[in-house]
Parts: structure tokens; sequence; C-alpha cells
């Protein structure tokens, strides 16, 4: 299989036409090779338009729906990031080659490690790695992009302290069947504001089976 070809595929067929506009997210998709993130039977639908099951059970997010979050998000260069649920390890790749550096938490030890051989192996080396519920993360620490990997019944405000108050955003996917929202959060000072991204329906942050909802569509 052309790894290469399936990745332009995908940029082009998936994700720029699904609003996907910033040129930063657009050529790290291009460039990180999502096959490497997947089990080695999966390999063939690395970049195919499906939640693909990870090793503990839990579900990678579709491409073009991490590269909306992650263009929700607005990275720099020089920004902090949080993510609360490493899984893959892919959406992790992404925002590194967005942002400065990016702390990245999981529950699940052995999908954490999993995701850190391979980022480690791709010479992705700007990221802290945790094992913990990053939804109760105790730190003093703020940060500038708060990105959750799973869909959450209601928007978790104990992170919103963690965002930095000169304008720390965070994109998060609340809600449940048939439709879920995904918000763009942002702070500045002790005020929030909130901004629908896009409808969808993805797994939960720590779920063990992929979503159905019969009729609904993307």
């Amino acid at each position: 299989m052309d790894y290469k070809q399936a990745r332009f595929n995908m940029v082009e067929q998936q994700v720029r036409p699904w609003d996907v506009l910033d040129f930063d997210v657009l050529d790290a998709l291009e460039a990180i090779p999502r096959e490497e993130f997947v089990t080695p039977e999966q390999r063939g639908y690395a970049y195919a338009d499906v939640p693909l099951k990870l090793l503990n059970g839990s579900y990678m997010l579709e491409p073009k729906i991490v590269a909306r979050l992650a263009q929700g998000l607005k990275l720099k260069k020089t920004d902090k990031v949080l993510e609360v649920g490493t899984g893959s390890g892919y959406a992790t790749a992404v925002l590194a080659m967005l942002a400065n550096h990016i702390l990245t938490l999981d529950t699940d030890t052995q999908q954490q490690q999993f995701a850190h051989i391979v980022l480690n192996r791709l010479n992705f080396l700007n990221i802290s790695y945790q094992v913990g519920d990053g939804l109760q993360l105790e730190t003093d620490e703020v940060f500038d992009a708060i990105y959750i990997g799973g869909s959450l019944p209601i928007v978790p405000e104990y992170l919103l302290s963690k965002l930095n108050p000169n304008g720390g955003r965070m994109v998060v996917i609340v809600g449940n069947a048939p439709v879920q929202r995904a918000l763009q959060i942002t702070r500045n000072g002790d005020n929030y504001s909130e901004k629908v991204l896009f409808d969808t329906l993805v797994t939960g942050l720590h779920a063990k089976t992929a979503p159905k909802a019969k009729g609904f569509v993307f």
C-alpha cells in the first residue's frame, strides 16, 4: 500500500472538505504516518474515515475530527498543551507538530506505553507522559490549550481553571447520542466564551464501545 498517497487522499478527500483549512494542520496530517499508530492488522485501514479500535478496546477518533479539533485550538509554536487521553498517540503527534510542548495523560498504562514507543520512534521529543486521569489533574500549571480525546457528558469545569487566563483555549466534545457538539472554549481572565465547532458522534473518553446512532448523518 502506498501510505504517502493514502495520506494525501485523506487530506484532500476527507479532511479539507470538512472545513479544515489551516495549512499548518493540513501539513501535519500529511506528514504524520498514521499507519504507525494502529495495530498491524489495521494498517490497511489507517486512513479510512472510520473509528479504529485500540489495544485497550477503546477507539481512535477519525482523522477529520482530530483535524477539526486541532484547528479549533489555534495553536502557536510557543504554546503549552494538555492532552487528556493519549490513546493511540496520533492526535498527540499532531499537537506536537503545532505547539511547543505537550503534556499527555491516559488512564491506561499499556496503551500509553504503546503510544510513547511510536512517538519516540518518530522523533516526537517535545512530549511529557503521565498515567492518570487528566480530568482531575493536580497541578498549579496552566495551559495555553487543552485537547480532550473523546466525548464527555458535560464540559469538564475543573479543567477550565487550568486554561491560561490570557486567551487559553479548550476543545471538547460533549453530549450523548444521537448528536454531540464539539465546543471551543476560550478564557480571558475570569470570563469564558463558548463556540460550537461542529456536530458529531464519537466514542466516550473512557468508553470501550463505538457510538451508534441509527440514521444519524455526519
